[in-house]
Formats: structure tokens, C-alpha cells, sequence
């Protein structure tokens, strides 16, 4: 079982996302404080849209907006039978909802989804083994105490094997009350060459960043973005944001490499989730804390952005 315990931020700046973050109700127009909808100014926004290799906003089905791979979603049974996997959803219980959205359509995970549903990585993810940077970013709405079934939930992992080998995820812990969690990992044979579990390694823990106060609810929206700089080198590192604020406590000193089977290499939703996910995009560089703030505050989402 993977499990740890740390804080994320004061009582006051989680007051002032909880009071100014969040999201409409389903279906309905966004409800935003007028200074976190205001459009970013033209040079950030140039820079994000620069930076921007993968969008899938769900507003026109289930394919990506923008991608510099393949911009097909895929189903499979599960990852261990991935070379079966055929474009389009093939969950039943996974479903486009119209207008349910942070911003348009959303993925709905109306049941614990244990289907593999992915993008492919190689191409979108901007992966690279001589060392890898970036950007994930998503919106999410549930509350976990009461929609996600008992066990661990991934809503995203990149990854080409295992959660715990050349792996960047997030998760909430099995039991309430949950955690909310980033994990970053290198190859798990020289991270954890001994091979012990996650509660008796604390190489394990030294990878992780760990929110026990999330805002997470079912009737807002979470914007959750990680930053990763230098994996596979020396002195890889990541950072968590929610609502566009920096979580304390990055997961760093993380040398080991990263290898993959670039061809097994996806961008896994909605492990074991069930919720609402919207706005998915990936950026080819880590953005500043500036940067991430004005993601967040993007009216119109990643659309807005130009991209020409």
C-alpha cells in the first residue's frame, strides 16, 4: 500500500481558493472571481501557447484539440493487455456530457473506471531518456470522500509500465480520509534496487509531494498542474499546484533514469477514478509559478489561447 502524510499550505491561502477558485455548477456559466477570470496578458499567454504540444478540451469529442503526436484516446481492457487497444472510448460508464465542463464538454467517470483509457505519450508528452521537462495540466470536480470507490485513484499517470517505474502521477490515497498526492519515479530497479514496499522505503516518500487539506469538492472545480524539470539526470525535480498555487514540499533529488518503451508510453485518465475531468494539456517546458497562475485564470481555458 502507498501511504504518507504531510501538509500543503496555510489555512489562509487555502481559504482564499476555496473563496475565489473554483468553478460553476455543473451545466452552468463559470462562476469567477473577476480578478481570476480576467484573460492573461498577451506575453504570458504567447508563451504558453508557445509551450503547449498536447490540448484536449473534450468540446469536440474525445480526440485532442491540439497534438504534436497522435491525438487519438484509446481503450483497452487494462494496461497489462494495452496492445489491444482501439480508438474511442470503449468504457460504457465513460461518457462526454455536454456543457458539464469547467469550460464546454468534460469526461464523465460516472463508476470506478478500471479500463486502460489513454493518450499516446510519445510525440505529446515531449518524453526524452538524455532528460525530460514539462507541464501536465487538467481540471477536476468530485469530492473523494463520498464518489470514489475504496483503493488508490489515479486520475492521470504518464507512464509507460508502472506507477512506480519511469512514472509522473497523482493520486488520492485508498481510505478516507485521503490524501492527495504527486508522484515522481525513475526506474525502479535503481531507485528501489532491494525491492521493498512503499511503507518500508523512504525513497519511496522522498518522491512524493502530499496534500491532506485539498480543495477538491463535488460541486467546484480543482485546477491541478505538476511541473517536472531534468528527470533522468541528476537533480530531477517536480512541483504540485492547485488553483494555480504552489504546494510546499516539491518532490526532488530525483537522479535515477527514465526509460521507456517509447511505443507503451501513454497518458493513462482516469485510473480507478470516478468524477468529472476536463481541460487535459501538456506543455513542452516546466512553466513558472507565474505561468501556472495564469493558466488557471484563463477564461475560455486553453482554447483561449493563440496558437497559430
Amino acid at each position: 500500500m502507498r501511504h504518507m502524510a504531510l501538509g500543503w499550505m496555510s489555512a489562509a491561502v487555502l481559504g482564499l481558493c476555496l473563496a475565489g477558485c473554483g468553478g460553476a455548477p455543473q451545466g452552468g456559466e463559470p462562476d469567477v472571481a473577476a480578478a481570476e477570470a480576467a484573460s492573461a496578458p498577451a506575453d504570458v499567454a504567447g508563451a504558453l501557447a508557445g509551450a503547449l504540444t498536447f490540448h484536449a478540451s473534450f468540446d469536440n469529442g474525445v480526440d485532442a484539440d491540439r497534438a504534436a503526436g497522435d491525438p487519438r484516446l484509446y481503450t483497452a481492457p487494462s494496461y497489462e493487455e494495452q496492445d489491444q487497444a482501439e480508438p474511442g472510448l470503449g468504457n460504457p460508464a465513460v461518457s462526454v456530457v455536454e456543457g458539464a465542463g469547467r469550460f464546454g464538454h468534460a469526461l464523465r467517470f460516472a463508476e470506478r473506471n478500471q479500463h486502460a483509457i489513454f493518450y499516446r505519450a510519445d510525440g505529446n508528452s515531449g518524453y526524452s531518456p538524455e532528460g525530460w521537462s514539462g507541464t501536465v495540466s487538467f481540471w477536476l470536480r468530485l469530492d473523494p470522500a463520498t464518489d470514489l470507490a475504496p483503493g488508490f485513484c489515479d486520475p492521470i499517470q504518464i507512464t509507460d509500465a508502472a506507477y512506480n517505474d519511469a512514472a509522473i502521477w497523482v493520486d488520492f490515497t485508498a481510505e478516507n480520509p485521503r490524501q492527495f498526492r504527486l508522484g515522481v519515479f525513475g526506474d525502479v530497479e535503481v531507485w528501489n534496487p532491494d525491492g521493498l514496499g512503499p511503507n518500508d522505503n523512504p525513497a519511496f516518500d522522498d518522491r512524493l509531494t502530499v496534500v491532506d487539506d485539498w480543495p477538491f469538492a463535488g460541486d467546484r472545480w480543482t485546477h491541478v498542474a505538476v511541473t517536472y524539470a531534468g528527470l533522468g539526470r541528476p537533480g530531477g525535480a517536480a512541483s504540485l499546484y492547485l488553483d494555480g498555487e504552489r504546494v510546499p514540499g516539491d518532490a526532488d533529488d530525483i537522479d535515477e533514469p527514465f526509460t521507456w518503451d517509447v511505443e507503451r508510453g501513454a497518458i493513462r485518465l482516469g485510473v480507478n477514478y470516478a468524477g468529472l475531468f476536463d481541460e487535459l494539456s501538456l506543455f513542452d517546458r516546466p512553466l513558472t509559478d507565474d505561468e501556472v497562475r495564469a493558466l488557471h485564470a484563463l477564461e475560455g481555458g486553453v482554447a483561449a489561447l493563440s496558437t497559430e
